[in-house]
């Protein structure tokens, strides 16, 4: 979900620096916030099958929004805001699948 890119000094190498480089960025409003900190530790959790993802593992979910430190009382706001985003990013990854050449 973020990639900080090539470092100064990497850039430096070919005469470049951060500036030369288009960049993009997101704005993540404060009440998104909590569900956008368990979607990223989320990242690593996705059931896969033939077909590439299938949806994340919600096992681990409880855990991981006790980890990120969302408050008992947002936890049911929270995870239909992640599955929102989950049906997002399965749908994105499948473009990208059947786009691949």
């Amino acid at each position: 979900m973020y990639e900080p890119g090539p470092s100064e000094s990497a850039l430096a190498a070919f005469g470049l620096t951060k500036a030369d480089i288009p960049g993009v960025e997101y704005e993540i409003w404060p009440d998104g916030w909590l569900s956008f900190l368990v979607m990223d530790a989320m990242g690593t959790q996705w059931r896969t099958g033939a077909c590439g993802a299938t949806g994340l593992d919600y096992g681990v979910l409880p855990n991981v929004m006790r980890l990120v430190g969302v408050p008992a009382k947002d936890r049911p706001r929270v995870f239909q805001d992640i599955r929102v985003m989950e049906s997002e990013a399965i749908a994105v990854m499948a473009e990208a699948r059947d786009n691949s050449p």
